[in-house]
């Protein structure tokens, strides 16, 4: 019978037409078929369950990761309201020793033993897998598990004693934070904050000396502690105390790191009290600018790479390299800040954004933070564009800005930089106990703290020797003791202690630099009152207010005979390329960038016309004063300084040109217009004589200093 046949015949018929051993095995192969059946139904419907039971474990998983990241902020958040609430009682009981940074510190220690001792493990870790065919580690690794593909991220090196005891706690692990955090959020407003309050009178005053513990300071600390570290570590080597390598250049980055100094413990105590004016534009002026400097010769030092096969080995031009990496990254970056800050001088001038506040402060703010972000996407250091794009916002942005944003912008980043700041020490008392890759050896941290006490008065004191032989108004040894004393580590060298742990070098040197900033603070930070008590340093000085001037300091002399020409001169405080700086700035930059300073009518040549009436605001022929900065930046308040204003020409302390029907006397006092007092309060001469037609700044080229 042919196959076809029994689908003619029916299913009676086929039956009876198939043979009788097909007739005996029919039931079994019905029955198998039906199990076969049953067992594929069964088998997709424990598939659909298994894939319903993992998305529900997935979205458990995504909802306890969403609980633990709310109640980590949350931690956070409460730790700074704890120490809000206690800085209010210490400012109320007038408590000074502890600041509020080392209460923020001990806050994060508290909550850092209760997550670390008292909580339970909550997940655990599966076991490891080999690939032994892979000589590198990949940053993101794509699993295949039984058909489908999971994304894993590289979280950093375990070491081979510790593969056992890695953290199985999630809490733990989401209150550690990616330094990335501390670098692209937290640091951009405490840096800002730092240029754009910087009372730029007494900064620049003394802004060579400032300049001179900034850059050579810091390269002094920088070499001296990371050799001393280096003949630490040959030590450890000796008595068997290191594990792993330890290498020259790792040395001289820890020696980096910790030269960056942040005194603001110091600061703000200073403030409260009213310290001497100078020494706090000293010690705050280089903690601003060595924070900079630090970071920059870190960078440096990370990129020195010698050729052949020993990376390590001393190279000259790897080390000439190195010096040209230091300096084109420092310019680059302050270039970069400059520039943000002068085109958002322009903006807010020739725009009307000063009609609606709100929209001047948030791109004033967007703009500010973008300077961070910019620098460091183009390879430069945002440390150093942040903090000169505040100093130059504070220089002419500010001046455009309305009164509403003026207010908004500096209690906007007041506030930032004291939440940011305060965050930063509490999670220094955090990380004590829930870092899992501390480091900790006894001799190595003895070795630091004697190393940076060698490095800071190994720069403070010569420094400060040849600093007094061109300064008029000398650094004291009180001043210098108390700038020895003031050396404290704090947010900056923890942010870069922590930016790379991978290596047995950086965990040693980041446990050390926690350790190095809770001893600062809590107890250099707790001796600041009684170390001003007890090196007599002035307190209860005016910071806005200047030294009574010399009687000589400024004087009108009616004549340019041998006598006059021959007066009394005084070192000049500012070095006559500041003064040259000023010159230009005065004359065209601030007419150009903001709404004050001379029409550049009068200032610029008479065939650039039409661009200085394009360029000069309307403000500055409307308005009989032209608007000035609250912090005044008119320091040079002795030497040769010649005004020329109209047909009168008045020198301080030097020959003066006397011109006619420009000056009346009524009593002994001249009668002055608007204009000339305002000129005379931003200069500081008091009743001097001034006569007024239009603003010319003459400044002698030589140095007097």
């Amino acid at each position: 019978m042919e196959p076809g046949d029994a689908a003619r015949l029916g299913p009676g018929r086929a039956a009876r037409a198939l043979p009788p051993r097909l007739l005996l095995l029919l039931p079994l192969l019905l029955g198998r078929g039906l199990r076969a059946a049953a067992a594929a139904s069964s088998s997709g419907a424990a598939a659909e369950d298994s894939s319903a039971m993992e998305e529900l474990a997935t979205e458990k998983e995504a909802e306890e990761s969403h609980r633990q990241d709310s109640v980590s902020l949350l931690t956070f958040i409460l730790l700074l309201t704890l120490t809000i609430l206690t800085i209010w009682l210490f400012k109320h009981r007038r408590v000074r020793f502890l600041h509020e940074t080392g209460l923020a510190m001990i806050y994060g220690l508290i909550v850092g033993v209760i997550l670390r001792y008292g909580t339970p493990a909550t997940s655990g870790h599966d076991k490891s897998l080999s690939c032994t065919q892979e000589d590198r580690a990949f940053s993101t690794l794509l699993v295949n598990v039984s058909g489908k593909f999971f994304e894993y991220t590289l979280k950093g090196e375990i070491s081979p004693g510790k593969i056992n005891s890695v953290e199985q706690n999630d809490m733990l692990r989401k209150v550690t934070f990616d330094p990335e955090v501390f670098f692209n959020i937290l640091l951009p407003p405490i840096i800002f904050h730092a240029g754009y309050s910087l009372k730029k009178r007494h900064f620049f005053r003394n802004l060579g000396s400032i300049l001179a513990y900034a850059f050579l300071g810091t390269a002094v600390s920088c070499f001296i502690i990371g050799n001393l570290m280096y003949g630490v570590v040959k030590l450890m080597k000796i008595v068997g105390q290191l594990s792993d390598k330890f290498y020259y250049t790792d040395c001289l980055f820890f020696g980096a790191i910790i030269s960056a100094t942040d005194p603001v413990t110091v600061l703000a105590i200073f403030n409260e009290l009213h310290a001497d004016v100078d020494l706090y534009a000293l010690l705050f002026g280089e903690s601003v600018l060595n924070d900079a400097v630090a970071i920059v010769l870190s960078s440096s030092i990370v990129a020195y790479q010698p050729a052949g096969l020993n990376t390590h080995a001393f190279d000259a031009a790897a080390f000439f390299k190195s010096v040209g990496i230091f300096l084109g990254i420092f310019s680059g970056s302050f270039t970069m800040g400059a520039v943000t800050g002068v085109v958002t001088a322009l903006v807010t001038k020739f725009t009307k954004l000063h009609c609606f506040p709100l929209l001047e402060t948030a791109l004033f703010f967007l703009m500010s933070w973008s300077t961070f972000l910019l620098a460091e996407a183009c390879g430069f250091t945002g440390v150093v564009a942040v903090l000169f794009c505040g100093i130059t916002q504070a220089h002419y942005t500010y001046n455009n800005l309305s009164v509403e944003s003026r207010s908004r912008t500096k209690q906007l980043f007041e506030v930032l930089h004291f939440l940011a700041e305060n965050f930063i020490f509490s999670y220094m008392g955090l990380a004590l106990f829930t870092f899992q890759k501390h480091v900790f050896s006894p001799v190595f941290i003895i070795g630091a703290f004697v190393a940076i006490f060698l490095g800071r008065a190994a720069h403070i004191y010569p420094l400060s020797f040849f600093l007094n032989l061109g300064r008029r108004h000398k650094i004291g040894w009180n001043f210098q003791h108390m700038m020895m004393f003031s050396g404290l580590r704090g947010a900056m060298a923890f942010a870069l202690a922590i930016r790379d742990t991978a290596s047995y070098a950086r965990q040693m040197m980041f446990t050390t630099t926690l350790l190095i900033v809770f001893f600062t603070v809590w107890i250099i930070g707790g001796g600041t009152t009684p170390m001003l008590s007890w090196l007599d340093i002035r307190v209860g000085v005016d910071p806005d207010q200047d030294p009574p001037p010399n009687n000589d300091s400024f004087q009108v002399l009616q004549g340019d005979g041998p006598e006059s020409a021959g007066g009394n001169r005084m070192k000049q405080e500012s070095a006559w390329l500041f003064r040259l700086w000023y010159s230009f700035d005065h004359n065209y930059l601030k007419p150009i960038l903001t709404h004050s300073g001379p029409p550049l009518t009068t200032t610029l040549p008479a065939w650039c016309g039409l661009l200085a009436r394009c360029l000069t605001s309307p403000q500055v022929y409307d308005n009989q004063e032209p608007l000035r900065e609250e912090d005044s930046d008119f320091i040079l308040t002795e030497g040769d300084l010649t005004l020329t204003y109209g047909d009168s020409t008045v020198t301080a302390n030097g020959s003066s040109g006397s011109h006619p029907a420009s000056t009346s006397l009524e009593g002994g006092r001249r009668t002055k217009s608007s204009s000339e007092e305002v000129l005379e309060r931003d200069l500081g001469m008091g009743d001097q004589k001034v006569s007024s037609r239009g603003t010319r700044l003459v400044f002698p080229l030589e140095d007097n200093a």
